[in-house]
């Protein structure tokens, strides 16, 4: 079966490369019996290729299962997925099948794969390596053919770094790797999508189909979609219902979009978040702080070098504006003042320039450092040592500056 055959039958919407490019690795996949692992962002459409490997496969007369593993809570997941025995647990009145049981000779879909518990991960490994599995409350190995394709909308590789996820298990799952592009990455196919779902609606609810004008058109293919196809089937949805004018303007679709989000743009600022975190705006301004701690490190060092090297009087004299620049005490709170014994007259317009610079950086920057520092003690309820901590200073440090802004803990 053609790619294109493969599109009208499972109701495919588009033309991109990125996604014939994926069609076909599905296309080729399906007549093995190898483990796939599809992963894309949410709303691209992953429940769709478990279908397509399944139909397109040897197993397609046998069952074909798809299950939420995100969906089924911690307690009970082993019990839906291998099954259980009578009694082994309370409310267990009778012994059940789980998928894997009812799925043998079919396909298995385990969506959300990455909210599986580690216990649950240890039996997963067991039936994709030996086809193996126990029910709860069983001591009897029971064996299952069945094929496995999971999905996730997470890295699941950073969930093995963080130890979330088995790495030995992301590697059996993972033998072909499928990754869905997002929707802003198909910019030729927002607009035969939105078409799609406008006319469907226009059927579904009886009334003429919405069309976009020329504006609105940019807008929509400039957008950035985070939510990927159903957002877009949801606003398409929303303004056919709504909106009475059948042409939609540029204006009436910004209505529909939320805001912050209208262009292809990246995020330059975000406010403060909630519950004492840090915004970025805060942590940019931490970084700028160890920074200049780190060079004012640099600059004490460099002035032993220049003492030890016994140069430093020639130096002075060559260079008497950069070295004195270099080694002024800009914070008599972190560094010693530095005894320059020379005494040289030169021109200070670029002195008094610089000086005005140095002077409004440093302002700004003790500001934000004191609403840094109140900060991080109100988040850890005026406990220094952990405030220290998370300012990424020592606690003597902090002791000093709460004392220099005189702090009212």
């Amino acid at each position: 079966m053609d790619i294109q055959s493969i599109k009208l039958r499972f109701g495919i919407i588009g033309n991109s490369p990125l996604l014939n490019r994926v069609i076909d690795i599905a296309r080729q996949v399906a007549p093995t019996d190898i483990s796939v692992l599809v992963s894309g962002e949410s709303g691209v459409g992953k429940e769709v290729f478990p279908k397509i490997i399944h139909q397109l496969s040897v197993r397609k007369h046998g069952p074909y299962i798809a299950v939420n593993c995100g969906a089924i809570p911690e307690g009970t997941i082993d019990s839906e997925l291998f099954g259980h025995e009578k009694g082994s647990f309370t409310g267990a009145h009778e012994a059940r099948k789980g998928y894997f049981e009812v799925a043998n000779s079919g396909t298995i879909f385990l969506d959300e794969v990455a909210e599986l518990p580690q216990s649950t991960q240890v039996r997963l490994l067991r039936v994709l390596e030996s086809g193996e599995f126990i029910k709860v409350g069983s001591s009897k190995v029971l064996k299952t053919d069945v094929r496995i394709v999971a999905a996730t909308n997470v890295d699941i590789l950073d969930f093995v770094h963080q130890g979330k996820f088995r790495q030995d298990l992301y590697y059996r799952l993972n033998t072909v790797p499928i990754h869905i592009p997002p929707l802003r990455d198909r910019k030729e196919d927002i607009l035969l999508l939105f078409r799609k779902f406008a006319s469907d609606f226009a059927e579904r609810y009886r009334m003429p189909v919405i069309e976009l004008g020329e504006e609105a058109r940019q807008i929509l293919m400039n957008y950035r979609w985070y939510g990927n196809i159903r957002q877009l089937k949801n606003i398409t949805e929303q303004i056919s219902i709504i909106e009475k004018q059948r042409l939609v303007s540029a204006q009436t679709l910004l209505k529909y979009l939320p805001e912050g989000q209208q262009r292809d743009l990246p995020v330059l600022y975000k406010p403060e978040s909630a519950g004492g975190e840090f915004s970025e705006r805060e942590l940019l301004y931490k970084v700028l702080f160890d920074m200049r701690r780190d060079i004012t490190e640099l600059k004490k060092l460099v002035f032993k070098v220049m003492q030890d090297s016994g140069n430093m009087e020639g130096l002075l004299k060559e260079q008497p504006q950069r070295i004195h620049r270099l080694f002024r005490e800009n914070d008599s709170q972190d560094t010693e003042a530095f005894d320059l014994p020379v005494h040289h007259t030169f021109d200070t317009t670029d002195e008094a320039v610089a000086e005005s610079e140095v002077l409004e950086e440093s302002l700004s920057l003790d500001k934000n450092e004191l609403d840094l520092i109140k900060k991080a003690l109100e988040k850890h309820d005026g406990k220094r040592k952990n405030a220290a901590k998370e300012l990424g200073i020592s606690e003597r440090t902090l002791y000093r500056k709460i004392k220099e802004y005189d702090l009212d803990l």
